[in-house]
């Protein structure tokens, strides 16, 4: 166990005292809260020196009016196909042509581009239309636009989780998806970086001869096992700070700009308006925002965070043990990244939709997809049971893949030049120590 500490000690320190570290520590929260301040401010601009795209058109309807704040509309009169040319001479956004229609069939409009108009656009103006188009049928069917407003009824249902000890608990779905979103994203991001660094800390050594002489004081399990737990640390280590200086820097950017942190906004808004809003969405949203248990999330998200790494760390070890460049390394890299697709992409068609299914609850137990699974689903409620069982086969999963990965290393970490394939790897670990 002396010896794992010592090899733990060093691969920590080594890495800390980096330069590049350091830079990479220091470096990246600066980069974001420096690209939102970059975003932010050219977005204002453009929205201040923002000016109207003017869009040519041809009504044969009669039924078109153009009102919109964000187009200029000039009428053509003209046929189509001159109307066409003049189109290609000047520089209008676009040509609509409106054909004759009934109001029940509104087929046939065409906006003619020079470039492929963005989606936004397209719906700006397919809005016009279909409230213009629902205003002349209200005035056939000589329907009161008041009265239809009276008609109109917002349902908002409260949703309140019940626990086994009667306690009442507000929630928002929204918020819930969002949050499972979000961890089980940088669950993916954090689990790959840093267990493809530890593949890559394995080649370096390996190739620059220094694990041979490692190897002659430690056994190889010894040595995969101290460097998989020191890196795990130093990862532990600049996420925490990444979280701490972008929070930070990105709250003071954004007050720069005369804008507040979302966490500051929803603490003015708790303290200046909730008497003022108390069945508001926005109040609801902050309340279920609020009845989130943090520290249990947090809590989950580092278990998971560092079990998933220490599982799929001993994998890269292994990987990284057996070839003697990151290029041969490619062809073993998929088949362990496949159960991370497949939970990462489980998140948002599976978890996220249906949180208490039978494939959620799988997903976030095995221990290959539950790091990913299991944060997408913590935010809504797991069972305890689950929870626990997940935790439980996630520690014996990390148990067995380095045990796996260590019949593989101790091999591996001494051959140089050899043409590997799985069935050298499957030799290798069978292959009596």
């Amino acid at each position: 166990m002396n010896k794992i500490w010592l090899i733990i000690q060093r691969e920590f320190l080594n890495r800390v005292q980096k330069k590049s570290f350091l830079i990479a520590t220091i470096l990246l929260p600066l980069i974001f809260p420096a690209i939102m301040g970059v975003l932010v401010y050219v977005a204002k601009e453009q929205k201040k020196n923002a000016t109207k795209e003017t869009i040519l058109y041809i009504d044969e309807s009669g039924y078109f009016q153009s009102d919109s704040t964000k187009y200029i509309f000039k009428p053509f009169h003209g046929s189509l196909e001159d109307a066409k040319r003049a189109f290609n001479l000047d520089e209008s956004f676009g040509l609509l042509y409106i054909p004759k229609f009934e109001l029940t069939d509104p087929n046939g409009i065409k906006l003619y581009t020079k470039i492929n108009p963005s989606p936004t656009d397209v719906a700006d103006i397919e809005r016009i239309f279909e409230n213009h188009i629902k205003d002349l049928k209200m005035q056939q069917l000589k329907i009161d636009q008041k009265l239809l407003d009276q008609l109109k009824t917002s349902v908002t249902i409260n949703s309140v989780k019940i626990s086994e000890g009667g306690q009442e608990k507000s929630s928002d779905s929204k918020v819930l998806f969002g949050v499972g979103m979000g961890a089980g994203i940088l669950m993916y991001m954090f689990i790959f970086i840093y267990g493809a660094q530890i593949m890559q800390g394995i080649i370096e050594e390996k190739m620059s001869k220094v694990v041979e002489v490692i190897v002659s004081s430690v056994r190889p399990f010894q040595l995969m096992m101290g460097k998989i737990i020191g890196l795990a640390s130093v990862g532990l280590l600049q996420f925490l700070i990444w979280i701490i200086l972008i929070s930070t820097l990105s709250t003071v950017v954004l007050g720069m700009f005369g804008m507040q942190s979302p966490t500051q906004e929803m603490m003015q808004m708790n303290g200046q308006y909730a008497a003022a809003t108390q069945g508001s969405n926005s109040l609801e949203i902050l309340n279920a925002f609020t009845q989130i248990p943090w520290s249990y999330v947090i809590f989950n998200f580092l278990f998971y965070f560092i079990g998933g790494y220490l599982l799929y760390g001993a994998l890269f070890a292994a990987v990284g043990s057996a070839v003697d460049s990151p290029a041969e390394a490619q062809q073993f890299m998929f088949p362990i990244t496949i159960p991370m697709l497949i939970s990462y992409f489980a998140l948002f068609t599976f978890i996220l939709q249906d949180p208490h299914g039978p494939i959620s609850v799988w997903l976030s137990i095995i221990p290959f997809t539950s790091p990913i699974a299991m944060m997408g689903r913590i935010g809504f409620g797991v069972p305890l049971w689950q929870l626990l069982l997940s935790m439980a086969l996630l520690v014996g999963g990390f148990i067995l893949t380095t045990w796996f990965a260590g019949r593989i290393y101790r091999v591996g970490i001494l051959m140089h030049g050899t043409k590997v394939n799985y069935k050298v790897l499957a030799k290798w670990f069978m292959q009596r120590g």
